[in-house]
């Protein structure tokens, strides 16, 4: 017997009838040819209007049910921002450590409610200032750290007891060094692990599939250290996430909103996986994982995104990985807005679209939220810009009455249908990804390449012809001369940077240290956890480009499989 859905067969019959009079008394023959042809951004075929019969077999507790409960489709908390208010996390990041700092203040005295660190290519990429490779590269674009001795500088009289506090690592092995740097600097100001909230990026993806280097860790070991990271971190720091899958990257390299998410919630079922091999228990770990999503322009398919990953992760972690704690089926996430939609061209119009994409992400849900500037196109933000984007934050949390009623679109015909389709997309996803093998083979083999190189290069091609219009860009473009954009200009860095790196490898114990790095590169062929050795590293002042250059020797280099 097929159970009874939310609203009754007598009625549905009455709404269709109604709509076939509507439609034939109202509509013209190519009102109705127009739901041919529109889509939403990931290609779900769009009708013209949303009604019961849309939803007509929906389950509300089964599909909806209430905030903090299963399959927290509306919200991971009970009362979401009326007791937790998304928190508002700018990014910071340029030049040196000092001049990062200042930033950071300048933040928090201006209502910032966490912290968001950008680091300089160089540091993501596991080079030391002073590498041939970090040349011309050195604090632009984010924040240089070469040492423990940075990370102080980094957070000197921030209160990192009371903020909590996000490390753009990206790669993992760049990661384990950049977090024991942290919890280093941490103990030797005296503040216990427990006493550290925060995220760090840590996601293998970031190394193999999106970023780009000249030198690359293969998959399975760059893999390995991500679960080694998450491993060691769970048991130390109880307020740190470890891990957050960064669908947002991906997103701006080239993928739609399905991709974005299957792929970021494939990498953390894999995770959990391997965790569990190790003789983890999944109630362990799961509930420090954490996500990081893109929202661009199609408004409502990103609202049901955020909604339809959150029931997506509540069936992997209670049916495919048996969790049994509640905090484990709990998808907390991380939104920024999508720098990839900000042209240069007109670039005050980039405040309503972060606007726009930021009223999505709290709509949907989210735990934190940066808003790009409308000047990324040109540099890092001034100091302008930036106050623009937290202002823009705070505008939503306080002005709008958003934020006072849980999930206020729940029940909109349109937005349920396309949370379940999206849905149902992603699993099907999911599943085409166990086929190939998991999510590292996928990488291994370059699929999860074609698939950003395919949809990045019919993105271009839309733009090109029109058919997805760009105000002022490709829609409307204006002929008139803009005014001259105020630009950041980055403070001198790469010497500072330089200085220190000289005058701390005279000073270093040049016996512990070297004792210190043998016992990294003795971990690396072991296959024992790399981030204990890795923290006495960091204690003895190896330097970030240290420590990963053993990483290259033990583990070898890799190429991007291109076709």
């Amino acid at each position: 017997m097929k159970k009874e859905g939310l609203f009754n067969e007598k009625a549905i019959e009455e709404i269709e009838k109604a709509r076939a009079l509507w439609q034939g008394e109202c509509l013209r023959p190519e009102d109705l040819e127009s739901e041919q042809l529109l889509k939403s951004a990931s290609g779900i075929p769009l009708r013209l209007i949303y009604t019961p019969e849309n939803v007509r077999d929906m389950d509300y507790l089964r599909e909806l049910g209430f905030p903090g409960l299963p399959p927290y489709t509306r919200g991971v908390y009970p009362n979401m921002y009326r007791g937790r208010p998304f928190t508002i996390r700018q990014i910071a990041g340029f030049g040196s450590p000092e001049d990062c700092n200042k930033r950071m203040k300048f933040f928090l005295e201006k209502g910032g409610t966490g912290l968001n660190i950008v680091l300089d290519m160089p540091t993501i990429r596991g080079y030391d200032s002073d590498s041939p490779q970090a040349e011309g590269n050195v604090g632009q674009c984010g924040v240089a750290i070469d040492s423990v001795e940075d990370m102080k500088a980094l957070f000197q009289d921030l209160p990192i007891d009371k903020v909590s506090v996000s490390l753009v690592t990206h790669l993992p092995s760049t990661t384990v060094i950049l977090l024991s740097m942290y919890m280093v600097m941490a103990e030797e100001r005296g503040i216990a692990p427990h006493a550290l909230a925060g995220t760090t990026q840590n996601d293998f993806l970031m190394e193999t599939t999106i970023g780009s280097a000249p030198e690359i860790l293969p998959p399975r070991h760059s893999f390995r250290i991500q679960c080694d990271v998450i491993e060691h971190a769970t048991r130390i720091l109880p307020r740190w996430n470890p891990v957050s899958y960064n669908g947002y990257n991906l997103r701006e390299a080239g993928t739609d909103a399905v991709t974005e998410v299957g792929i970021a919630i494939a990498n953390a079922q894999a995770t959990a996986e391997e965790l569990m091999k190790r003789g983890r228990e999944p109630d362990s770990f799961l509930p420090r994982f954490s996500f990081f999503w893109d929202l661009h322009n199609d408004f409502f398919e990103e609202i049901a995104k955020c909604r339809a990953s959150r029931r997506v992760w509540y069936r992997v972690t209670s049916e495919k990985l048996g969790a049994k704690n509640p905090r484990s089926h709990l998808m907390r996430f991380h939104v920024q807005t999508a720098g990839i939609t900000l042209p240069s061209i007109e670039p005050l119009n980039n405040i309503a679209r972060a606007a726009i994409q930021g009223l999505a992400a709290v709509l949907g849900g989210a735990q934190s939220l940066h808003v790009d500037s409308f000047d990324e196109a040109y540099s890092a933000p001034t100091e302008t810009s930036a106050l623009v984007s937290l202002r823009t934050q705070q505008i939503i949390q306080v002005e709008t009455g958003v934020t006072k009623v849980i999930d206020p679109l729940g029940g909109s015909y349109y937005v349920e249908y396309l949370t379940s389709e999206l849905e149902r997309r992603i699993l099907e996803f999911l599943e085409k990804v166990k086929s190939l093998g998991g999510i590292v083979t996928a990488v291994e083999t370059g699929w999860v390449h074609s698939l950003i190189a395919d949809f990045a290069y019919r993105q271009q091609r839309a733009i090109e012809s029109g058919e997805l219009p760009i105000v002022g860009v490709n829609y409307l473009p204006s002929d008139k001369k803009e005014p001259p954009m105020e630009i950041f200009r980055y403070p001198e860095t790469e010497g500072r940077q330089r200085a220190k790196l000289k005058e701390l490898r005279e000073k270093r114990d040049k016996v512990r240290w070297k004792e210190a790095l043998d016992r990294v590169r003795e971990c690396c062929h072991e296959g024992s956890n790399l981030m204990p050795v890795v923290m006495d590293a960091v204690r003895a002042r190896a330097t970030l480009g240290e420590i990963q250059q053993i990483f290259r020797e033990c583990f070898g280099l890799w190429e991007f499989p291109l076709k």
